[in-house]
């Protein structure tokens, strides 16, 4: 599995204005209850008991916050590129402007790091990350990561 197999091209948003971590997070989960039909509360829930273990910030201006959900029937993954970089925690101490949103279901845990680790890798490939902060349009993101994981 790769990260195109879960994220839609509509799961792809530039100019995604949020000014915190926290605001991130419901952001993030706001979209994903909306996508999916989970339950919001439960996917915030999730996400914000995954950072308090450490930050899914993972260096180089990108974040990968992710979950295993009980309700969720199949892998989700949505893209966003924030308007503005913001604080992290980062593994670097770098502010996130990439943001990788990876759902899984609760019993898919091989495949969820597996997918994890696939989706780290391209998106810290310089060329890829280059091209996702240069791309006008969320279709030229989506290439961009259909390209790269073909």
């Amino acid at each position: 599995m790769n990260i195109c197999d879960c994220v839609a091209p509509e799961h792809v948003e530039l100019n995604v204005d949020v000014r915190s971590k926290p605001r991130l997070l419901e952001t993030l989960a706001r979209k994903a209850a909306t996508a999916t039909g989970v339950d919001e509360r439960a996917v915030l829930l999730a996400l914000e008991s995954r950072e308090q273990l450490g930050s899914t910030g993972i260096g180089a201006g990108i974040a990968l916050p992710h979950a295993s959900l009980v309700a969720l029937q199949r892998p989700f993954a949505l893209i966003l590129r924030l308007r503005q970089p913001i604080e992290f925690d980062s593994i670097d101490g770098a502010a996130v402007d990439i943001v990788c949103l990876v759902l899984t279901p609760a019993d898919s845990a091989a495949p969820h790091l597996t997918l994890l680790s696939r989706v780290a890798r391209l998106l810290r490939a310089p060329d890829a990350l280059a091209k996702i902060r240069a791309a006008a349009t969320a279709k030229q993101i989506h290439d961009v990561l259909r390209g790269i994981s073909d």
